[in-house]
């Protein structure tokens, strides 16, 4: 057995493996973020000022218009009420009984460290929010490069990190938003399990599962990893040496840490509320503007969407993309890539649509999938790289014009 000054001295190493490496895995992506962040923010500034001036309608807090009001608008207003009132302990309702959206579909991690830094600072909510996302970003592009560093080369993650940063999303890494928070953590973790340390995986991914949705994937890729290690050891003359007892003690420990928490939130709002599936019925409460008041059933949202705006012709769609899914995951370029990420990336994938309705806020869902940036399909060549890059920059703007104005995410 492992004891716990073991157990203290492995997560201390873990730590810094993380942190320490060669300058460039601390430069490069941090000079990429840097200049993301210019191109975002000067866009993003460029939106706010024209939309200021000709008093634009936009989701956006305008009883104290700022830029700063401006980078939390959408659902940032729930996290403001989290950050500053916490969750209700009675749902909101509608006249026939129905739950309205409200902040039980928002986890606690990021208001709550926004709240912190409110106090210490004295800053509002959506100053604080923008600073707490924004070095969140700065983070989650540093982990990103060295994670693709460690499944591929420095060219991979270059290039995986500059698409990421300047993608159409790509302002999403600064505005008052929990995506950054996620990030950082996520990438941690599947850094952590490319590395095999495998104790830093469970705090990395039960922050994360109370971040925001979708950790257990996070699950599934250690239950991958899992597999492929003890198949390993089987073909192997010294199994427990090649795989010791204590990594597959701390694999299936942090796998089922990591699960339960990713099954926590469900519970924790039921419990508070007293009402069965509380936030099953508030993430519900969302779908009825685009397909009316319906029935939760896995796997089946995307058809749902799909079918309602665009009949017959939406289900060959979804069938379509999800054949795409497939093909993509199948190329020999994107397994190149290694085990973990494609386990995470692929289950990742599967959450999504095994629980989500499609809609505009599927581009920024999609991020903890940056990782397949680094696959032959965007960076196999430099110039295939710079295409990329091009289309991600001019698609910024385009989608700050759409999410604030037409159809908030």
């Amino acid at each position: 057995m492992t004891s716990v000054a073991e157990t203290t001295r492995a997560s201390r190493s873990g730590v810094r493996s993380l942190l320490t490496g060669p300058r460039s895995a601390w430069t490069a992506p941090l000079l990429l973020w840097a200049a993301s962040r210019v191109v975002s923010t000067l866009l993003l500034a460029t939106v706010f000022v024209l939309a200021t001036a000709n008093d634009w309608t936009f989701a956006s807090y305008r009883k104290d218009p700022s830029f700063f009001t401006f980078s939390g608008s959408w659902d940032a207003s729930f996290y403001r009420t989290i950050a500053e009132h916490g969750y209700p302990a009675v749902l909101p309702l509608d006249d026939a009984g129905h739950v309205l959206p409200n902040a039980w579909a928002f986890l606690p991690v990021f208001p709550a460290i926004v709240r912190v830094v409110m106090t210490i600072t004295g800053a509002s909510f959506w100053v604080a929010g923008v600073l707490v996302a924004t070095l969140a970003g700065a983070g989650a592009c540093v982990l990103l490069y060295r994670l693709v560093l460690a499944v591929g080369c420095s060219h991979r993650a270059r290039w995986a990190t500059a698409l990421f940063a300047f993608a159409p999303t790509g302002f999403l890494l600064q505005v008052a938003y929990a995506e950054s928070l996620l990030l950082v953590l996520l990438f941690g973790a599947l850094l952590a399990l490319v590395r095999r340390r495998y104790w830093l995986i469970a705090p990395l991914g039960v922050v994360a599962a109370f971040t925001k949705p979708g950790v257990l994937a996070l699950a599934v890729a250690l239950a991958a990893h899992l597999v492929v290690r003890w198949a390993e050891s089987r073909r192997s003359a010294r199994p427990a040496e090649v795989f010791p007892w204590r990594d597959r003690i701390a694999i299936v420990v942090s796998g089922l840490v990591v699960a339960a928490a990713g099954l926590a939130w469900p519970v924790i709002a039921s419990a508070v509320t007293g009402r069965p599936n509380a936030y099953l019925d508030t993430e519900l409460s969302w779908w009825v503007g685009f397909v009316g008041r319906q029935h939760f059933a896995p796997l089946t949202p995307w058809f749902t969407m799909a079918s309602t705006w665009l009949g017959p012709l939406g289900i060959v769609l979804v069938v379509a993309v999800l054949a795409g899914a497939v093909w993509f995951f199948s190329r020999r370029s994107t397994r190149a890539l290694g085990t973990d990420v494609l386990a995470f990336t692929a289950s990742y994938g599967l959450y999504l649509v095994a629980v989500f309705l499609p809609q505009q806020s599927l581009p920024r869902l999609l991020m903890p999938m940056a990782p397949l940036l680094g696959s032959d399909v965007f960076v196999r060549t430099r110039r295939r790289a710079v295409t990329w890059l091009v289309v991600g920059v001019c698609l910024q703007p385009v989608a700050i014009v759409l999410l604030w104005f037409l159809g908030y995410p």
